[in-house]
């Protein structure tokens, strides 16, 4: 049975029943042909037929019309991956502009987001590196590196005895708060003479490598200590809240050598001597960056300071813009010193489930060898030969 007759087969129906019909009558049993000829319901002849009735009563031409919508089907937006890739980088920062740029729609621009046709991506800007940066970044790499001769093997040294030290600024308080109170209990009043103007403290860090037994047991948490630069001054006049000559302990705004020399000495290195772990060595280095207030290994008040009750501890500094993992060392060594390279995930939590975690990165000789030689061919070749040998290259055949 055809549910829906269309214009052409619903006038072919009345014509069908004008045919048989006399002074505007059907004759007995034509509806009930038309239904069998056209496959279709009683109904539906009937309905046809009487609306022609009308139409031809009211004087007008008999014509039947379908009331059905024919719909087009819409043909499936395809991706074009050489148009987005010729469109700016500043026409394609959110859906609203690629939709744009491709004209379709921003429904159609997320689909295909969301079935990876289209990849996301979140630009950083990145330190500006010069030659220089980038051969000292490289240097530094190599030099971070140790043969294990039991393994026989390159990796990057456990920088167990490696202290790594910091400064941090940080606001004394922040603008808002939350807190969550008892029913009741009365909100907390916190005042500022300005908003604007937040007293910032600068700290200075101090942590190295924990060491952990295999069974799991920290045996030393590597926390030296945070250290805020802080001054004790005591006040010039009196208030209500204190006297005159009460000390006050009020913030250094300026950061020199010798605040951080002073750090160093009275802060740094006791706290280093009294929590470093027993039996541990005593050969430690102080890895800071090249900030200008730092101080270098030369300075004699530092020597004197961090030769006392059997240590040797000495002050390195990192390169300009330097890693700070061995992840990132290892990338540096594949892109000759430049910060083009993405990270790519070792799947550390599998590792550490299976117990297969390692302590250090291996390297492979080959890259270690490719570097070297880069070095060579740029014309920084200063130390290169310590470098070879603390790391048995030179004991390789054809190198």
């Amino acid at each position: 049975m055809v549910k829906d007759l269309t214009t052409t087969q619903r006038n072919q129906v009345v014509q069908f029943i004008l045919q048989g019909s006399i002074d505007g009558k059907p004759k007995h049993g034509r509806i009930l042909e038309a239904v069998q000829k056209f496959s279709t319901s009683r109904s539906t002849v009937t309905r046809l037929w009487r609306a022609a009735r009308k139409q031809h009563q009211a004087g007008e031409v008999i014509h039947s019309v379908s009331r059905k919508i024919t719909t087009k089907r819409r043909t499936r937006v395809h991706l074009d991956l050489t148009v987005l890739s010729n469109l700016e980088y500043t026409k394609r920062g959110t859906i609203r502009k690629l939709a744009v740029g491709l004209e379709t729609s921003k429904s159609t621009i997320g689909r295909w987001v969301k079935t990876g046709k289209i990849r996301a991506h979140t630009s950083a800007l990145k330190p500006d590196l010069t030659a220089t940066n980038k051969l000292l970044r490289l240097r530094f790499s190599l030099e971070s590196l140790e043969l294990d001769r039991i393994l026989n093997k390159i990796k990057f040294r456990d920088m167990h005895n490696t202290v790594h030290i910091d400064e941090k600024w940080f606001y004394i308080t922040r603008g808002s708060h939350r807190y969550y109170l008892a029913p009741g209990e009365p909100e907390p009043h916190r005042t500022c003479k300005s908003k604007k103007f937040i007293t910032k403290i600068m700290f200075m860090c101090a942590v190295t490598r924990p060491l952990i037994a295999e069974n799991g047991t920290v045996l030393f948490d590597g926390k030296i200590g945070i250290f805020p630069f802080t001054i004790q001054v005591p006040a010039k006049r009196n208030s209500r809240n204190r006297q005159a000559g009460t000390l006050e302990t009020k913030a250094i705004e300026s950061i020199t050598k010798e605040v951080i020399k002073d750090c160093l000495i009275n802060k740094i290195i006791p706290a280093i001597m009294a929590k470093w772990p027993e039996g541990a060595s005593k050969d430690i280095f102080i890895q800071q960056d090249n900030a200008r207030p730092h101080i270098l290994d030369n300075d004699p008040d530092f020597r004197k300071a961090a030769s006392q009750g059997g240590f040797n501890i000495r002050l390195t500094q990192q390169p300009p813009n330097s890693p700070d993992c061995n992840g990132c060392m290892m990338e540096i060594m594949k892109f000759k010193g430049q910060n083009c390279y993405k990270i790519l995930h070792m799947g550390k939590d599998a590792l550490r489930r299976l117990n297969q975690l390692p302590q250090n990165l291996e390297v492979p000789v080959e890259l270690i060898q490719g570097c070297i030689d880069y070095l060579n061919e740029m014309g920084n070749q200063d130390g290169i030969t310590e470098i070879v040998q603390s790391l048995g290259l030179d004991e390789i055949e054809g190198y």
